[in-house]
């Protein structure tokens, strides 16, 4: 077995792993059962129903296939450790007033850039790629928690986005190197899809 294969295959047993670990508590959760469920439903649902947190996700796990055997690893860390920055930032109040709405614009940005981060097929020297993921995602994180439903558990909510954050990134992993291994133009091809939706989402 080659040391792609066997990344893959490390890859695809990570994503199924995490993925069934979502099906129990999503199968359990519908609208209005974030509160009753403490905080975990809510947690993992709203990085799955944001299309925007979703596309920004999706991006930086497809546009870690392309870096270095570094930033190929710890991506997906990165992009939990900017979730968990922001949404510290917000649920610590250290947020000036009215920096929501900038927020929102970040997000959208967010996602034109990892958009055209696949899509250019960049690679990016470690420090400056895991420094801008977790700078985009941070944007991610202050947007969860600025949205975290007040009689949830922040223990119980946090996991649950961190946990929504790695699956959709390592999912998105996945597909890319299997889309990759029969035709790299349609990697680009999504990426540049998630940078249009980006920029209509920017301009909304």
């Amino acid at each position: 077995m080659t040391q792609r294969s066997r990344v893959s295959s490390r890859s695809l047993a990570f994503a199924g792993a995490m993925a069934a670990g979502l099906v129990a508590p999503l199968a359990l959760a519908h609208p209005g059962h974030g509160v009753e469920h403490g905080g975990l439903a809510a947690g993992l649902m709203h990085p799955w129903l944001g299309l925007d947190h979703l596309l920004a996700m999706a991006a930086i796990g497809l546009w870690s296939l392309g870096q270095g055997a570094a930033m190929r690893r710890f991506t997906p860390l990165m992009a939990l450790a900017g979730m968990l920055a922001g949404a510290g930032l917000a649920l610590s109040g250290a947020l000036p007033a009215g920096a929501l709405p900038g927020v929102e614009g970040g997000i959208a940005l967010s996602v034109l850039i990892a958009g055209v981060m696949v899509a250019a097929l960049m690679r990016l020297p470690a420090a400056l790629g895991g420094g801008l993921v977790i700078a985009l995602m941070t944007m991610h994180g202050i947007a969860h928690g600025a949205e975290m439903p007040a009689a949830a558990s922040l223990v119980a909510y946090v996991v649950g986005f961190s946990a929504s954050t790695l699956a959709i990134t390592m999912l998105a992993r996945v597909l890319g190197g299997w889309l990759a291994n029969r035709e790299q133009r349609l990697v680009r091809a999504l990426g540049a899809a998630i940078a249009v939706c980006g920029g209509v989402l920017a301009l909304s």
